[in-house]
């Protein structure tokens, strides 16, 4: 399956982000879609993720914050990000999976990233 992740952009501090991860080749919605995210000299941070049955899962850091949702008439998953700070710049990434086990996301197949900025 290929995955593209977009609307990222330059938000100030406190606004709100809605991230989309559309997906085309395989049948969307036998998949679980994660999302993760890298900042600039970080390693790579698996921030939630949603199951076939819209189960969700999130990280502690970011729980409040972000909500995880899918269309799959549409193949897309969703990021919703309210009240954001500085450190939630970074490259926003969707991933598949075949799988469900969190509070891990095994990575069967990884889309391009949306950046995202956040000024203070």
């Amino acid at each position: 399956v290929q995955l593209q992740a977009s609307g990222g952009g330059l938000v100030q501090a406190g606004g709100s982000l809605r991230l989309s991860c559309e997906a085309s080749g395989r049948t969307f919605s036998d998949y679980a879609m994660g999302w993760f995210r890298q900042a600039p000299g970080k390693e790579r941070e698996f921030v939630g993720a949603i199951s076939w049955y819209d189960t969700t899962y999130y990280t502690d850091s970011v729980k409040g914050r972000f909500t995880i949702s899918r269309d799959n008439a549409k193949n897309t998953a969703y990021l919703q990000i309210d009240g954001l700070k500085p450190e939630d710049t970074a490259d926003y990434h969707c991933a598949a999976s075949v799988i469900w086990y969190p509070p891990r996301f095994r990575v069967d197949f990884w889309g391009r990233g949306t950046q995202v900025t956040v000024s203070s």
